[in-house]
C-alpha cells in the first residue's frame, strides 16, 4: 500500500511538482546504478550472455513503469494516454534512448543472438499498426491475445536462447564430494568440481562450499556476494519504478498546469517519463562499457511495449467498459508509421553489417525531433496532420 500511495504522488502546486520531479530523478539515477551493477554481475555468474540478461530481465524491470501507467490510464479510460504512453516510449527508446547508445558506442553483436528479437519487433509494430487502421481504428480483446502470442514467442525465444549459451562457468574451492545422483556436479578431485548450472543453482543444491570460482575469470563468489547482489538488483528496481512514477506523475500535473492536451502529454511527458529507467540505464551502461546490455535492454523494452502493454490495455478496456480499446488518428497517421521507421533504420541495417554505425544514432535523434516538433505543432493548430 506504501509503494502505491508514494509512487501515485502528485502535487497541488507547481512548487511541490518541482520537489517531486527532483526527488524522482535522484531515485532514478541511483537506482539505475545499482540496477546495471547487479544484472551485469548476474550475467557474469550464470553464464548467460549480457545480451540475453538485457533483453529479458533487465527489460522487463524498466518496463514496469510503461505497464503501470498504461494499464491505470486503460482502466480510467484515457485510451489515448494508454496508447501515447506505450508506443511514444517505443519512439522514444529506439530514437532518443539507442541513438544516444549508438552515438557514444556503436556496438557490434553476433546476428544469431539479434536476428529473431529484430524480427519480433518489426513484426509486431506492423501488426499493431495494421490490427488499429484495419479495425476501425480500435483494438477488440481477441485482436489483443493474437499481438500477445508474439509476446509469448518473444519470451520463448529468450529461455531457448539462454539455454543455448548456457555453459560450465564456475568450480568450487574446498568442496566436498558432490551430492548422492547430482549430475549437475561432476568432481575432478577432492578439492574442486565443476557445475554446468549457474551460481544461485549451485547454492541452492545445499552444497556445503562458502566460495565458488568462476573459471572464465577468475573471480570468487562467496554467499554474500550472491545475496548482496539480488538485493542491489531489487532495491534498484524498486526506485527506478518509483522515481519514474514520481517523474511522470507530477510532469503530466505540470503539463496540465501549463494547458498542454492529454494526447500530447502521453506521447511526450509519460513516454519519456516512463522511459527514464531505460535512459538511465543505457547511460550508466555506456559509462561502465556494457553497450551490449544497453541495446538488448532497448529491444526487449520495445517488444514488451508493443506486445504486451498494449494488448493488455485493450484487454483491461473491454473487461471494465465491456468495449475494444480505442485508437487516435494520431497513433494510426504518425505515431506507428514512425515507430515502424525508426525501427526499420536502427534494425535493418545493423542486421545485414553486423554491427550499429554513428550514422544511425544521429539519424534516429533528427528524426525524434522532427518527430515531437510535428505534434507540437499540430497540437497547437499551426499545421493540420490528423
Amino acid at each position: 500500500m506504501g509503494f502505491l500511495t508514494l509512487s501515485m504522488m502528485e502535487a497541488s502546486s507547481m512548487a511541490g511538482c518541482v520537489v517531486l520531479l527532483i526527488l524522482g530523478i535522484v531515485l532514478v539515477v541511483k537506482g539505475g546504478d545499482w540496477f546495471v551493477d547487479a544484472a551485469s554481475w548476474i550475467a557474469e555468474v550464470s553464464g548467460i550472455p549480457t545480451f540475453i540478461i538485457g533483453a529479458t530481465i533487465v527489460s522487463l524491470a524498466t518496463t514496469l513503469p510503461e505497464i503501470l501507467v498504461s494499464s491505470i490510464a486503460a482502466a480510467q479510460g484515457s485510451a489515448d494516454m494508454a496508447i501515447g504512453n506505450a508506443v511514444g516510449s517505443v519512439n522514444c527508446n529506439i530514437a532518443l534512448i539507442m541513438a544516444i547508445s549508438l552515438l557514444f558506442i556503436p556496438a557490434t553483436f553476433k546476428r544469431k543472438d539479434y536476428a529473431a528479437k529484430m524480427v519480433i519487433l518489426l513484426v509486431a509494430i506492423s501488426a499493431l499498426w495494421t490490427v488499429s487502421a484495419v479495425a476501425d481504428k480500435q483494438v477488440s480483446w481477441w485482436e489483443a491475445l493474437i499481438i500477445l502470442a508474439i509476446f509469448i514467442a518473444f519470451m520463448i525465444e529468450n529461455v531457448i536462447g539462454a539455454k543455448k549459451h548456457s555453459s560450465p562457468i564456475m568450480e568450487a574451492v574446498d568442496a566436498p564430494k558432490p551430492l548422492e545422483n547430482d549430475t549437475s556436479v561432476l568432481a575432478d578431485d577432492d578439492k574442486v568440481q565443476t557445475s554446468k548450472s549457474g551460481v544461485l543453482i549451485y547454492y541452492f543444491k545445499k552444497q556445503e562450499s562458502k566460495k565458488i570460482k568462476l573459471k572464465k575469470t577468475g573471480m570468487v563468489i562467496e554467499r554474500k556476494d550472491i545475496v548482496k547482489n539480488i538485493l542491489l538488483f531489487i532495491l534498484g528496481a524498486a526506485a527506478i519504478v518509483i522515481g519514474a512514477q514520481l517523474m511522470c506523475d507530477n510532469g503530466a500535473m505540470f503539463a496540465k498546469k501549463l494547458g498542454l492536451s492529454e494526447a500530447l502529454i502521453g506521447v511526450t511527458i509519460l513516454a519519456v517519463g516512463t522511459s527514464l529507467p531505460e535512459l538511465v540505464t543505457t547511460i550508466t551502461a555506456i559509462a561502465k562499457k556494457k553497450s551490449d546490455l544497453s541495446v538488448g535492454n532497448v529491444i526487449g523494452a520495445n517488444i514488451i511495449d508493443i506486445t504486451l502493454i498494449l494488448p493488455l490495455c485493450a484487454i483491461i478496456s473491454a473487461a471494465k467498459f465491456g468495449t475494444p480499446l480505442p485508437v487516435s488518428a494520431q497513433a494510426i497517421v504518425l505515431d506507428f508509421p514512425f515507430c515502424l521507421a525508426v525501427a526499420g533504420v536502427a534494425l535493418i541495417p545493423a542486421l545485414i553489417r553486423g554491427k550499429f554505425q554513428r550514422w544511425q544514432g544521429a539519424l534516429l535523434l533528427a528524426g525524434y525531433i522532427t518527430y515531437i516538433t510535428l505534434l507540437v505543432l499540430n497540437t497547437t493548430g499551426t499545421i493540420a496532420i490528423f
